[in-house]
């Protein structure tokens, strides 16, 4: 007979939850192996969630910049930049605030370049990534800025993909949980030797589980994709510029950061009042977040789309503002009708093709100042 169902915190509700799982089956079960070999060359799940992470922040980042009013492939070559300076200072954040796995004793300092096994610290890849998108920034003449405010959902979203590299990985869960959402973790042999327990690397022959734990994977990709979507409402909504679009991304993600980071289990550094070294860093980071957000606000509103072109390149219009402007000019009122009657040089009686003034279309309107 199936135990009564009482309320959190009450005598019976863990057996009840425990007793639901079962009967449902609804734990989810973890993948039996991260890495596959296609002959010599292994394929690991966790690279691949970490380039698809990238191609879609780039590829989004893109659309929004042009949107935006700047030059349609500058994201792409900022990232030439800001990924190498990113994976390197995600890598430095791990091996700095988990040494212990590389220089304590039988560890091996050599194992800090295997980064295919794992360990990037979104602090240094967001730091260390900045300083190169800003290097490419003052090659380009471009504020960085306005950006980090286009690519901010996307870094986000890119986020939460790589936590599935984790779930592949088997690695960075929380604890042991009754709830029906469950992970389940199985114990990973080496596939040429069963007999030895094997990491990363290894497969699960047997999928009986040997805990059931926080899905942290899980909580963290739906909180990426929640502050992707609150950050790319809030920027229409308040047409946010000055890097506040960044910031709040900042905020978002460190507020979830914050809670997730206190169901993790691994191993990790703790230096003050045994509490981890991610959620000082989360909270610091989040109280930065919001005093720039507010600071920011005095800038004024989002860039003139003048500025977002290299030096010698004219500013394209923003996306929406160029469908206003076609569909006025369709009607035949507004500044696109006005503008096509002045290229036309026989409707105020000058010759055809007479050069444009310097306050010619190449100009934003006063109206179309970003």
């Amino acid at each position: 007979m199936p135990p009564q169902l009482g309320r959190p915190g009450l005598p019976g509700y863990g057996d009840a939850v425990t007793y639901a799982a079962q009967l449902f089956h609804t734990n989810i079960p973890s993948p039996v192996r991260g890495v596959w070999e296609i002959g010599p060359v292994p394929i690991r799940a966790y690279a691949l969630c970490i380039i698809a992470g990238i191609v879609i922040a780039i590829l989004w980042g893109e659309r929004r910049w042009a949107a935006r009013g700047g030059e349609r492939g500058l994201i792409t070559d900022i990232a030439v930049f800001a990924v190498p300076f990113g994976l390197v200072g995600g890598r430095l954040y791990h091996v700095m605030t988990d040494w212990q796995r590389y220089f304590g004793a039988g560890n091996d300092p050599l194992d800090i370049v295997r980064i295919w096994d794992g360990g990037l610290g979104i602090w240094g890849a967001i730091t260390l990534g900045a300083v190169g998108a800003w290097i490419a920034c003052r090659r380009r003449g471009i504020p960085l800025p306005a950006v980090a405010d286009a690519v901010a959902p996307g870094i986000v979203v890119a986020q939460g993909i790589g936590r599935l590299g984790n779930y592949f990985n088997q690695e960075l869960y929380g604890k042991e949980t009754s709830l029906p959402w469950g992970l389940e973790i199985y114990q990973r042999v080496d596939p040429d030797n069963p007999s030895r327990p094997a990491g990363v690397d290894g497969v699960a022959v047997d999928t009986t589980p040997l805990a059931v734990v926080h899905p942290t994977f899980l909580y963290e990709l739906l909180w990426c994709l929640g502050v992707a979507v609150l950050v790319v409402w809030a920027d229409r909504r308040f047409r946010l510029g000055h890097g506040r679009a960044f910031a709040l991304y900042v905020a978002g993600y460190t507020a979830g950061r914050f809670w997730i980071e206190l169901l993790r289990v691994d191993e990790a550094w703790r230096p003050v009042l045994d509490v981890r070294i991610n959620v000082w860093t989360a909270t610091a980071v989040f109280l930065g977040a919001v005093l720039y957000m507010i600071l920011a606000r005095g800038r004024g509103p989002r860039e003139d789309p003048a500025l977002l072109a290299p030096a010698g390149i004219p500013a394209a219009a923003p996306a929406d503002t160029a469908a206003q402007d076609a569909a006025a000019a369709e009607t035949g009122t507004g500044a696109g009708a006005a503008g096509g009657e002045e290229q036309d040089g026989s409707a105020r009686g000058e010759p055809a093709g007479e050069p444009e003034s310097a306050s010619g279309p190449d100009e934003p309107a006063p109206g179309d100042q970003r």
